[in-house]
């Protein structure tokens, strides 16, 4: 009897760590936001809102929600707007063209060492400091000692289509914002796809070779069905990192340092959704804590919805279910 106690009780023992870490680093965090989205918080009232903490003191309200949906905020359309932009076009970089670059990588470059280099070389900013990413953009973009226009002008781009400035013009400066985090995202899909690739039992290709079928034929009707989990993955993890992410905006935007980057993003029209919640939250002028929380709600709120979309459309139910061939 002991025994048996012993073997259900140890594996939540091993599971301990992990889920302490889900409660208070997930779960504790979203409910929070959702108790603050629905409250009046602000640096005015954060020490009395302290002492009333989960009290009926507590003034709750629901003029954060009325402010988004009924666009009472002048700054909620534009950034929303910005916001799609930004997650649609990045998106298409870190799955579709990392498929492309994943495939083009593992299967049609049968030179293994130069197959690691590509790959290594792809995953340099990843494993770079974010800062230091942040930095090399800003002095790769500098119109006077940078070398992006100087490599433009080279492939014979004209002058005068080039901006003085690649950080506060826009639409170069939302050009610029979808290249920094698309290059730095696609080495994510290409990890998982080149590794669902070499996967791929050799003998499936061999064959499909034997039968007379191109490299690309193999990709289309080969590779690309086999990797529907791997896509499924990587979309959805892309996703929720794109909704909530604003970190190389913020460094790259805000790199003259102090509290003045809410207005430079928004000049350059690169305020994202989370990086307006922050900004609400922690800006020098702001310390809206209820409204931001209430913002970051809404992320969350889309993310869940999204994922859910994206397991309908790729058919998890099915994904899940055991093999049908019987042995």
């Amino acid at each position: 009897m002991v025994l048996k106690i012993s073997r259900k009780v140890l594996p939540w023992i091993f599971l301990a760590p992990m889920l302490i870490m889900i409660v208070f680093s997930w779960i504790a965090p979203v409910l929070l936001t959702v108790y603050l989205g629905f409250t009046d918080l602000s640096s005015k009232n954060f020490l009395d809102f302290v002492r009333n903490f989960f009290t009926e003191k507590v003034h709750f309200t629901l003029e954060n929600f009325d402010k988004i949906f009924f666009a009472k905020d002048p700054y909620i359309v534009e950034a929303l707007t910005i916001t799609a932009i930004y997650v649609l076009s990045v998106l298409s970089i870190n799955s579709i063209f990392a498929l492309v670059l994943s495939i083009a990588i593992a299967y049609f470059i049968r030179n293994e060492v130069l197959s690691m280099i590509l790959r290594v070389s792809w995953l340099i900013p990843r494993i770079m400091p974010g800062i230091i990413y942040a930095l090399v953009w800003n002095w790769f973009i500098d119109p006077k000692y940078g070398m992006l226009n100087t490599l433009l002008k080279i492939v014979g781009v004209p002058e005068a289509w080039l901006p003085e400035s690649w950080l506060l013009t826009p639409p170069y400066s939302q050009l610029l914002m979808i290249m920094v985090n698309g290059y730095v995202g696609a080495s994510f899909g290409m990890i998982i796809y080149t590794a669902a690739i070499k996967s791929i039992p050799t003998d499936i290709i061999n064959a499909a070779l034997v039968d007379g079928a191109s490299d690309f034929q193999v990709a289309r009707h080969i590779i690309i069905p086999l990797l529907k989990w791997p896509m499924l993955f990587v979309i959805s993890w892309q996703t929720l990192s794109l909704l909530s992410s604003y970190e190389y905006i913020l460094m790259i935007w805000g790199s003259g340092g102090g509290g003045g980057y809410a207005g430079i993003a928004r000049a350059a029209k690169v305020m994202v959704w989370s990086l307006y919640s922050y900004s609400k939250a922690f800006a020098a002028e702001e310390h809206l804590y209820g409204y931001a929380s209430a913002l970051s709600l809404i992320l969350v709120i889309t993310g869940v919805v999204l994922i859910v979309l994206y397991f309908k459309l790729f058919g998890f139910r099915r994904l899940m279910e055991p093999s049908r061939i019987e042995v």
